[in-house]
């Protein structure tokens, strides 16, 4: 894997899933991570013990990052306790499915809050720092479903297609201080949000997968390791497609 020692990354809704295994991949390669939460205090911090008895160094902070001050407040945090802030993976997100014609003003408003408006505060915040050490990674994680849409997803799929056209924006601005921003677009993972849906769902999802399986949240990981470390530096403004094929 790639190595991350001396690094400091901050990765947004890492108490589950997808963060969770971006934290602890992390932290594995040498990271010191923290790790982010808006409302799962419990879960954050077994999150935190399972990183500190493999031997790595993290900690939990609270904030729900689709609040300006609260995300500023994050990057403060990690500065505060490790001196720098090299790593920003914006992972928190939030859905709300339903229909066009059934989706309330709320169900948009909360999504595209917390999964878009989230990544620009924290963005925002981690810039600053980032801009005068002279480095940064940048990287989000966004989903097939902002490549071509899925029906009962308006509000997740225009947020996650929006944080595309967010990143490679910041990507041309920040380029000349050696930042990189890059996006992830998973496909059909294996978390709790997905162990939720209908098996029918799951099937016909999984069908539709050229490689036939679901991914799992720790290949997900293995490619933010790569985006953040310094063997991608000459890539920026990319969208790398981790789906099994189901975007083809």
């Amino acid at each position: 894997m790639f190595d991350l020692t001396g690094r400091v990354a901050i990765v947004t809704g890492s108490s589950r899933g997808i963060g969770r295994a971006i934290a602890q991949a992390m932290a594995a390669q040498g990271a010191s991570v923290v790790v982010n939460y808006a409302s799962h205090e419990e879960a954050a911090r077994q999150v935190v013990d399972a990183i500190r008895s493999a031997g790595g160094t993290a900690m939990a902070v609270q904030a729900d990052v689709s609040k300006a001050e609260q995300a500023a407040a994050l990057i403060d945090a990690a500065i505060g306790a490790y001196g720098r802030l090299d790593i920003l993976v914006n992972n928190a997100g939030i859905t709300r499915d339903t229909l066009i014609l059934r989706m309330s003003e709320e169900d948009w408003d909360v999504v595209l809050n917390t999964n878009l408006k989230g990544a620009f505060h924290c963005m925002k915040a981690a810039i600053k720092p980032m801009m005068r050490q002279r480095y940064g990674r940048i990287i989000s994680i966004s989903s097939v479903s902002g490549l071509a849409g899925n029906a009962g997803q308006a509000n997740y799929a225009a947020a996650k297609a929006g944080l595309i056209g967010l990143s490679k924006s910041v990507a041309r601005e920040l380029a000349s201080r050696n930042i990189t921003v890059n996006v992830i677009a998973p496909g059909l993972i294996s978390t709790d949000l997905t162990a939720a849906l209908p098996a029918e769902l799951l099937a016909a999802g999984i069908q539709r997968t050229p490689l036939g399986r679901m991914g799992t949240p720790q290949e997900i990981a293995a490619a933010a390791v790569f985006l953040a470390s310094e063997e991608a530096g000459f890539i920026t403004g990319q969208v790398l497609v981790v789906d099994g094929g189901l975007a083809l």
